[in-house]
């Protein structure tokens, strides 16, 4: 089952200066969507990022050492926004699934029964997230809490927040949905609410599913742990 979803889709990546948990998150999608296409959209990475990603790039002489690279494709965007690189991986992927990751998430589980029932249903499905800071799992607060263990939720309404929560750390997709309804490429974070906002009202829905499960790695320079720490 995993071999074969995993050659349905292409995983977009956005860097910025990820040497730290790069490599990490490229090894977990190779072992968990083994045939994938990975596509890393950079935003002026200055550190070992795009070196580390290569590490990975399957090697057209080498036939027999398939399950260690993968197919990776590489961009570099212009006047970054978090919709825009989105939209622009979007654009290159080739396969009918999108699955977008963090740079700093590594997978830890995914239900793929259940993910392809999901897909077929549900024009996005993010999974549960587990905050890891510098090595130590941590308490989910603040917006950690709205990643429920053990229930799943269709349309979920953050508390926290007072809107309509997905986040795209760690979700799925059909392409032809992200094509129909692509990200704001105005908008300079929260991306992802605007567009669970946009997927509600336009009378569709989408699903938080504990099943499919990473690890979030701390990052000083990551949205979801600035203030948090």
């Amino acid at each position: 089952m995993f071999k074969k979803f995993g050659k349905s889709i292409s995983v977009i990546i956005r860097t910025r200066n990820e040497e730290r948990w790069i490599g990490h998150a490229i090894q977990s999608v190779i072992e968990f969507l083994p045939g994938c296409e990975i596509i890393i959209i950079d935003n002026k990475s200055v550190d070992e990022t795009l070196m580390i990603c290569q590490m990975f790039s399957k090697p057209r002489i080498l036939n027999n050492v398939q399950s260690s690279y993968t197919k990776i494709k590489f961009a570099k965007t212009d006047n970054y926004t978090p919709g825009k690189a989105l939209n622009e991986g979007i654009n290159l992927a080739t396969r009918e699934n999108i699955l977008i990751l963090s740079s700093h998430c590594v997978i830890k589980k995914i239900n793929y029964s259940k993910l392809e029932r999901s897909l077929k249903k549900y024009a996005g499905i993010f999974g549960n997230q587990v905050p890891v800071y510098k090595g130590k799992k941590i308490q989910k607060r603040y917006i950690w809490s709205n990643f429920d263990e053990r229930k799943s939720k269709v349309n979920l309404f953050s508390k926290i927040e007072k809107r309509y929560f997905f986040h795209n750390a760690f979700s799925f997709f059909k392409k032809k949905i992200l094509k129909e309804f692509p990200f704001d490429e105005e908008l300079l974070g929260k991306e992802d609410r605007y567009w669970a906002k946009m997927i509600v009202k336009k009378k569709l829905s989408y699903l938080y599913d504990p099943d499919h499960v990473v690890e979030h790695h701390y990052t000083e320079n990551g949205n979801t742990w600035k203030g948090l720490g």
